[in-house]
């Protein structure tokens, strides 16, 4: 291990922290809104099937968000342990940024989960509904300044360096750099299609196992209509973020699409294998001028190709596929949303297939979402900071061997309770008990 390259492995560790950790917020930032959705749909029904779909998934929110809160914690030393030169170059912006999330989201979160969960009967209605209002806007906070602070790094502006550190010398250009926008809503609507694919899988569980309650059937709707509805909206918001990034990284841009030499009329490669020794692509099936008309809305548009940029485009085979993965699964969640919201439009019921189909789909926004964030993050390769800090400048001198028997603890602790959270959803999913909240009459008439 020894004669691996240090920096090599202290990628493949940060990889690997922020893979695991995504996965919660990328569903903690819509489940939010969904759980306000159920409890408003209860104040102006007053079905209980709604404040049961809210307690069973509160629980679910609970647990997603401790994960994601633990496993935060371990990407902040990791600052400090491998990548040192990050905070000491860019940390006078990455810092407060990171403050602002902490102080107007995370507290947010953490203060009033305890009343969504416990506390409905000691600070009544309105004050429980407000509570779920705030977490969710919490959640919401939260990926602003992450995503703030991520932007900049795919995009710097608003800043100066003085002594080879970075000063903001303009906040709201700092927070509202070129990217951000896109990069934003691009991140809700993951997170809101990640939520409901995995309300829908999970409900469509309970409907197979024969639990076909009204909160059964409520949760399964909505997530159903919701992702039917936000796709179409992702693709377009998807389509304006690629123009961005053609803008201000044509280099991530070539690399997505595998074009190596400037070329007009680039097709769209439906599949090809990227081939950096011979600076091409092998077995390569595309749609002529796809590509183009695409990127520049010109058929005979020039894209500029990866040897447009020596020395300074990232790694393409990985930024390649997983554009390809997260479009293919797009794909796949565009059809099977809308086959089951066809069936579903009149109040009817899910056939077995699309129970199936949806079950089959409970994490599809997380393999979406994972692909997604690797285009992003390889795509930025050499830098760390596009044109103010390379990768390579910010590495610790930590020696090989150590770096990679804490990456080996981490892969095997995250496999352990990403298996273990998998597995308590399911449990959830199949155990589900009579809600607390209810009057014990009720609850001796159903037994």
């Amino acid at each position: 291990m020894s004669d691996l390259d240090p920096a090599l492995l202290a990628r493949i560790q940060f990889a690997a922290n922020i893979s695991f950790h995504i996965l919660f917020p990328a569903i903690t930032i819509a489940l939010g809104w969904f759980l306000l959705f159920f409890k408003l749909r209860y104040l102006r029904t007053g079905a209980q099937h709604w404040l049961d779909a809210y307690y069973f998934w509160v629980k679910v929110f609970a647990l997603t968000f401790a994960m994601g809160v633990v496993s935060g914690i371990t990407m902040s030393f990791q600052f400090g342990t491998n990548w040192p030169g990050f905070m000491e170059t860019v940390g006078n912006i990455a810092g407060p940024l990171l403050a602002y999330e902490v102080l107007t989201a995370f507290f947010l979160e953490a203060s009033f989960l305890g009343i969504m969960l416990f506390g409905r009967k000691r600070v009544g209605e309105r004050m429980h509904t407000l509570a779920t209002v705030l977490v969710a806007g919490g959640t919401t906070f939260s990926a602003f300044w992450i995503l703030a602070l991520n932007s900049w790094m795919q995009t710097p502006a608003g800043f100066e360096m003085v002594n080879g550190q970075a000063h903001a010398t303009d906040w709201l250009a700092v927070i509202f750099n070129p990217s951000f926008p896109y990069r934003f809503f691009h991140m809700l609507l993951a997170s809101g299609l990640t939520a409901a694919f995995l309300v829908a899988g999970l409900s469509a569980y309970r409907w197979q196992r024969g639990d076909r309650g009204g909160d059964v059937r409520g949760a399964l709707r909505a997530g159903v209509f919701v992702a039917a509805l936000l796709i179409p909206v992702q693709i377009f918001v998807g389509d304006l973020h690629g123009l961005n990034t053609l803008e201000h990284q044509p280099a991530k841009v070539a690399a997505m699409e595998g074009v190596w030499q400037d070329e007009k009329g680039a097709p769209a490669l439906i599949f090809a294998i990227p081939n950096e020794g011979t600076r091409s692509n092998d077995y390569a099936i595309g749609i002529p001028k796809l590509a183009s008309l695409i990127l520049t809305h010109d058929p005979d548009g020039e894209i500029k190709g990866l040897d447009s940029f020596p020395g300074a485009h990232p790694p393409v085979a990985p930024v390649f596929w997983g554009f390809r993965v997260m479009v293919g699964v797009g794909t796949l969640m565009l059809l099977v949303s809308w086959w089951t919201a066809w069936r579903l439009r009149r109040g009817g019921e899910p056939s077995a297939w699309q129970a199936r189909a949806l079950l089959a789909m409970t994490f599809a926004g997380w393999v979406a979402t994972l692909a997604g964030w690797y285009v992003t993050e390889i795509g930025r390769q050499p830098w760390l900071v596009t044109g103010v800090l390379r990768t390579v400048d910010a590495i610790s001198a930590t020696p090989a061997p150590v770096i990679g028997i804490s990456l080996t603890a981490y892969l095997l602790l995250y496999a352990g309770l990403l298996s273990a959270y998998v597995s308590v959803l399911f449990y959830l999913a199949r155990h589900r008990g009579k809600p607390d909240h209810r009057p014990a009459v009720a609850g001796l008439q159903e037994a």
